[in-house]
């Protein structure tokens, strides 16, 4: 059984920052990518960054130059340090690997359970 468990949310202002985490647990033998997500209240849950093993990251448009993915391998833990905040940015965020368990085993994702951002003055 893998588990993700984030923490970092909370309420900030416009402009403010928060940095959130999200470290894996159980039995794991690799992850490949790891990424967040957010969902805002009546909307689809929507790809925010993701960060390949070796690195490589991507971002949706709207957070470019604002947040930055970053992992530990060694610690299987997955960050998202998010600057300049924005009221359009509150959200639930959630974070997702793909873990192998077992030496060729097929790859399967993992979600955390959520942790809210809230961004307003």
């Amino acid at each position: 059984q893998v588990q993700l468990v984030e923490s970092g949310g909370g309420l900030v202002q416009p402009g403010g920052s928060l940095r959130l985490s999200c470290a894996a647990s159980g039995n794991i033998f690799s992850i490949n990518a790891m990424g967040w997500f957010h969902q805002a209240p009546g909307k689809q849950r929507e790809l925010v960054a993701t960060i390949t093993s070796g690195g490589s990251t991507n971002y949706r448009d709207s957070v470019k130059g604002r947040f930055t993915i970053s992992r530990d391998n060694a610690k299987n833990t997955v960050y998202l340090q998010m600057n300049s905040l924005k009221p359009e940015d509150t959200a639930v965020y959630y974070c997702n690997a793909g873990v192998v368990v077992t030496p060729g085993a097929y790859e399967y994702n993992y979600w955390g359970q959520g942790t809210q951002v809230t961004v307003s003055s």
